[in-house]
C-alpha cells in the first residue's frame, strides 16, 4: 500500500514499480486491511469483486508506524478479512501497483481450508505492538483514504497511458 501519512493530503510514494511480478492473476486475494473496504476497492478498480469472510491462523494484522493501514506478519493470532475472487488480470495489476514495495505477494492457507494470495510485510519492516483495528480505520480514516486512493488511481492511469 502506498505510504500515506495519517494527516497527509496526498499519498507520499509512487507505486512499487513491480507491476510485472504478476505473470497471471492468482485465483483469490485475501485482504485484511484497507482493501477489505468496498469503498477502497471501488476507488481503485471501479467495482467490488465477489468477497467472502475469511481468516488466516498464525498471522497478525499489525499497526505500522505513521500509517493508517496495516501489515500482515506472522503471529499467534488469527487475521480476519475477506477473500476476493473473480479479479481480472488488469485488476490484479492495479492492486499490485497500489501495494507498497515492502510487501510480498505470497500464497496463504486459510482457516477453513481454502487458499489465497495475500500481501505480507517483508522481514525487517517495522511493525507496531498493537493489532490494527478495522473499526478505528473506518471511523477515523476511511473517507480521507478513499480520496487518496482516487488520486493515486488518476496518477496510475496517467502513468499507464504515458508508459
Amino acid at each position: 500500500m502506498p505510504h500515506i501519512e495519517p494527516r497527509s493530503p496526498q499519498p507520499t510514494s509512487s507505486p512499487s514499480g513491480e507491476r510485472e511480478r504478476l505473470s497471471a492473476g492468482p485465483e483469490a486475494l485475501f485482504v485484511y486491511g484497507s482493501l477489505r473496504f468496498p469503498e477502497v476497492l471501488f476507488a481503485l478498480i471501479d467495482r467490488v469483486p465477489d468477497r467472502e469472510p475469511a481468516a488466516a491462523e498464525g498471522w497478525r494484522v499489525a499497526t505500522l508506524p505513521e500509517r493508517v493501514y496495516p501489515g500482515l506478519v506472522p503471529g499467534s493470532t488469527t487475521a480476519r478479512g475477506f477473500l476476493l475472487t473473480g479479479l481480472t488480470l488488469q485488476e490484479w495489476r492495479v492492486l499490485d501497483a497500489f501495494e507498497d514495495s515492502e510487501y510480498q505477494l505470497l500464497p496463504i492457507d486459510l482457516a477453513d481450508g481454502r487458499h489465497g494470495w495475500t500481501y505480507v510485510c517483508d522481514q525487517g519492516v517495522e511493525v507496531g505492538p498493537d493489532d490494527w483495528s478495522a473499526e478505528d480505520f473506518e471511523a477515523h480514516h476511511l473517507p480521507a483514504f478513499v480520496v487518496r486512493c482516487e488520486a493515486w488511481r488518476r496518477r496510475y492511469e496517467t502513468s499507464e497511458q504515458v508508459g
